[in-house]
């Protein structure tokens, strides 16, 4: 968990910072660099503006690549749009705060998991300047874990199937809706729970949705493209 009565100070310096650049300004500097927190701040059109140490070291990146681009092309597709819309609205000053679970995707290709709360920084006269974003604990999983590797990705029969596991149907409902056999339906079910190492359909299920190749977004459940063979 992200301690909040650590963030709201952080942001009220880094508000008091952009309002008076001198002493304020270099109390936000030793507190972006040396607090602990993994902190970076946005621009109003949500780009990544600078990231501490700890950020781009959780992250896997480094400024170079980092700097400047959409702060969403660091986050699962699985994730973008509600991310995405809850800094839109802080930046459009409808909110002053937001939090919740993330995926991200680190440049070695393992995902990150853990939360976030995001923060408006204020002008002097009410206008949002920028967004701080603080990372809290993350936990690491490996790309061969996370996701299913290339050369591996999901026929497209077997996606379906798997679409419908997590949708909950049974057996003979897939092969009347997939004009398959019983047969070829428990086949391939089986195949996928060595895939993903899975003892049941629940826990195939589960971990689909923890690797990201099925979407949080949208329901009946579906498989993202980018894990369906072309």
């Amino acid at each position: 968990m992200i301690d909040e009565t650590r963030a709201t100070t952080v942001a009220h310096v880094s508000s008091a910072a952009t309002k008076q650049r001198s002493e304020y300004g270099e109390i936000f500097r030793l507190m972006f660099e040396r607090s602990g927190l993994c902190m970076a701040t946005l621009d109003r059109s949500l780009c990544l503006r600078e990231a501490n140490i700890d950020f781009l070291a959780q992250f896997g990146r480094n400024p170079q690549d980092s700097y400047g681009r959409p702060f969403s092309a660091f986050l699962h597709p699985t994730v973008r749009r509600s991310i995405g819309r809850d800094l839109e609205l802080l930046s459009a000053g409808k909110r002053d705060r937001v939090g919740g679970k993330f995926i991200a995707v680190r440049q070695d290709g393992a995902l990150l998991f853990g939360e976030l709360i995001a923060v408006s920084v204020v002008r002097s006269l009410g206008e949002v300047d920028s967004i701080l974003v603080l990372v809290g604990r993350t936990s690491r999983v490996g790309e061969a874990q996370a996701m299913v590797q290339r050369g591996m990705l999901l026929a497209p029969m077997d996606a379906k199937i798997l679409e419908g596991v997590a949708a909950g149907m049974s057996t003979g409902k897939l092969a009347a809706v997939l004009h398959m056999s019983r047969g070829g339906v428990e086949y391939r079910i089986t195949a996928l729970l060595r895939r993903f190492k899975a003892i049941n359909r629940t826990e195939l299920t589960s971990k689909a949705y923890s690797m990201g190749v099925l979407t949080t977004e949208s329901w009946p459940p579906t498989v993202q493209s980018a894990y369906v063979q072309a």
